[in-house]
């Protein structure tokens, strides 16, 4: 995506990016643009190279052409100084994720070109329940039509029980925030 007037970029999170608090860990200038969609394309779960995601021990969301499917995310305006630690979060130069560039429809109706990331050389594979977690709260933060949400809860997961740190993190995150809000 070109960078926007006062460096400034969109970019369209489907995954845990979905969440705000998950998003702003790395990612302080993060601001809600619009609930999107983008068509032609599925969801889906996979490892990278066969490997598990050692940071939610399990596959992790990316999106595939798929001719009348749809997937739903949101589009985050940042500034262009986030544009490495988005990067970074997403693994692009240890080449996990690709950047892309996608075009999404707002609910308005309005056409949005939009950096985003497709996982690279991957098997397919369940994510963990913390990271499906992750995502249906995002969906749900951000009012996802409501079938969207129906789908992402349906998701099967492969039932890992142990530590997820960044869960923690993420947990702590949202805690802090009531607490400032209250």
């Amino acid at each position: 995506a070109e960078l926007g007037g006062g460096g400034c970029f969109l970019y369209y999170g489907y995954g845990s990016n979905l969440l705000r608090e998950r998003l702003l860990l790395s990612n302080p200038s993060a601001a809600l643009c619009a609930v999107a969609c983008l068509q032609d394309f599925k969801l889906e779960f996979g490892h990278h190279q066969g490997r598990t995601s050692s940071v939610w021990h399990g596959g992790t969301a990316t999106i595939v052409q798929s001719p009348g499917d749809e997937v739903w995310g949101i589009v985050w305006k940042m500034n262009a100084s986030d544009l490495s630690s988005l990067d970074k979060q997403e693994g692009v130069e240890d080449g996990i994720y690709v950047p892309i560039e996608v075009n999404v429809h707002t609910q308005a109706g309005k056409v949005l070109a939009c950096r985003s990331y497709q996982l690279k050389d991957y098997v397919c594979g369940p994510p963990s329940p913390q990271y499906k977690k992750v995502i249906c709260m995002g969906a749900k933060q951000n009012g996802l039509p409501t079938d969207y949400q129906k789908k992402l809860e349906a998701i099967e997961t492969n039932n890992y029980a142990g530590p997820v740190p960044i869960m923690e993190e993420i947990e702590a995150a949202i805690k802090a925030k009531k607490i400032n809000s209250a």
